[in-house]
């Protein structure tokens, strides 16, 4: 019976390790592809860059849609963030999606609005928008005011509102760096439409410097699962998203900040509302199109581009977090899973959702068995020692040095952390990964797994504490 009980669970260990080798081998692969990237964006001359694009005159105008529920925290200084974009012509739109603190009342008084006549088209049916304001300091900022429906009825209701053919989504606790709207748009102007959505980089924002919704100094956050977030951010947008980018498979613009051409959206049918994951549904709805039309439109990443957002803090809101972003997956594949394997889907059928699957999605379970292993089998005798290494050092590297790996793309390529402490500290941290953070993470995301599978959970809350301080810190 234990013989029996060997042979299953050594025959387990070598499939995991095979799998983790595969994926670590398949993350390298990706790295190479974004390479030639990666080194252009390094010797590239961004100031330049950014006034060569605001001169431009077809500069398309942009809304930027900030849907907020009890952002009441720091939702003034996401404002004041936006107000402070440099870029030729836009307006910001903020919907509040029945919030039931003083979200509204926080804007409204802070940027002297007055009610306006509600001038609505419907691309698509949300939940009753109740008043329109318009500020009297700002004449491109306006507030809408709806019943609850979640984001994605939000900024359905906000593009039905807006006027302009292109739109940015941004969260409604995040910060956009100044230049960060051109840089987003670079893409869409010089392709002359022919991109059709962008996305930028997402930084965490917990312990850098920032006064009146502008970054001062960047700097790393005391808390451990914080800093572990801010390696997972360089892991997902420097080594994933840029080489699928690459590829025209992209799958994901972050909810955080994205742009996207507006009748694309509306071809669409918009924000899918009965999802958590209406960002990914979105962007594979959008690739579903353009294929079905036989289009050339692409769907970029863009390096560069920084909107900061303010990380879980605790384990609590990040478990909610991880179990929500796995269902949000799970569902988003699930609704196109006859794109799977199909090859009238390029790309995206045979590569990219075969990857999020494989990938992104199971091997939550993949890694916790593997867990299961090393500790039980260690323990139990269930392997040998020479298996319980290899499987070992398989998880180091899919867990540790790809992180590690990384940290260092990061500094190389834009030296954000301005010393090397700093470094010093993510590069540590990094190491760290497989023996602590990445187990806890692994559980949640196989509780969104099965909560996704049984149909229940809700979005989840995430205490916020705001990003920006509003005067000179002592």
């Amino acid at each position: 019976m234990t013989g029996w009980i060997n042979a299953a669970v050594e025959a387990a260990a070598i499939v995991i390790i095979i799998y983790m080798g595969s994926v670590s081998l398949l993350y390298l692969g990706m790295f190479f592809i974004a390479g030639p990237r990666i080194r252009k964006e390094r010797k590239l001359n961004r100031e330049a860059h950014i006034e060569e694009i605001a001169m431009n005159k077809d500069t398309f105008p942009v809304s930027v849609l900030v849907p907020a529920y009890n952002e009441e925290v720091g939702v003034s200084s996401t404002v004041r963030s936006m107000l402070a974009l440099n870029y030729p012509q836009f307006e910001v739109i903020i919907i509040d999606d029945g919030s039931v603190d003083e979200t509204s009342s926080r804007v409204i008084t802070e940027f002297r609005m007055k009610e306006i006549d509600l001038a609505i088209r419907t691309y698509f049916p949300t939940q009753p928008v109740e008043k329109a304001y318009q500020s009297t300091l700002f004449p491109n900022l306006f507030l809408i005011r709806k019943l609850n429906g979640g984001k994605a009825d939000a900024l359905n209701a906000g593009i039905n509102f807006s006027k302009y053919p292109y739109f940015a989504a941004i969260d409604g606790d995040s910060l956009l760096d100044r230049d960060a709207l051109l840089k987003t748009m670079k893409p869409i102007i010089d392709s002359n439409g022919r991109v059709t959505a962008t996305g930028g980089t997402v930084r965490i924002a917990n312990g850098s410097r920032i006064i009146r919704s502008e970054v001062e100094k960047i700097a790393l956050p005391e808390t451990p699962i914080v800093l572990m977030q801010i390696i997972e951010y360089f892991r997902a947008f420097l080594i994933g998203r840029l080489g699928l980018s690459r590829l025209n498979v992209l799958l994901i613009i972050s909810g955080a900040f994205g742009v996207f051409e507006k009748n694309r959206v509306i071809k669409a049918g918009g924000y899918k509302v009965n999802t958590v994951g209406e960002d990914m549904e979105l962007i594979v709805r959008i690739h579903r199109s353009l294929k079905d039309e036989k289009s050339d439109q692409r769907i970029e990443y863009i390096q560069d581009p920084v909107c900061w957002t303010e990380a879980p803090s605790t384990l609590s809101s990040l478990r909610s977090q991880r179990r929500r972003w796995q269902r949000g997956l799970a569902e988003t594949l699930w609704t196109h899973r006859k794109m799977i394997l199909n090859p009238k889907y390029r790309g995206i059928g045979l590569f990219a959702l075969p990857y999020y699957i494989l990938v992104e999605l199971i091997s939550a379970i993949f890694e916790l068995v593997g867990y299961v292993i090393i500790v039980g089998g260690i323990l139990f005798a269930f392997i040998s020692w020479e298996i319980a290494l290899i499987m070992f050092m398989a998880t180091v590297l899919y867990g540790s040095l790809l992180s590690s790996l990384a940290v260092l793309l990061e500094e190389w390529t834009y030296h954000k952390y301005p010393d090397v402490k700093s470094l010093l500290v993510l590069f540590f941290w990094a190491l760290t990964e497989a023996f602590w953070y990445r187990p806890m993470t692994v559980i949640w995301r196989c509780e969104g797994l099965i909560a996704a599978i049984l149909q229940k959970g809700s979005w989840g809350n995430m205490q916020r504490k705001g990003i920006s301080a509003e005067k000179e810190a002592a």
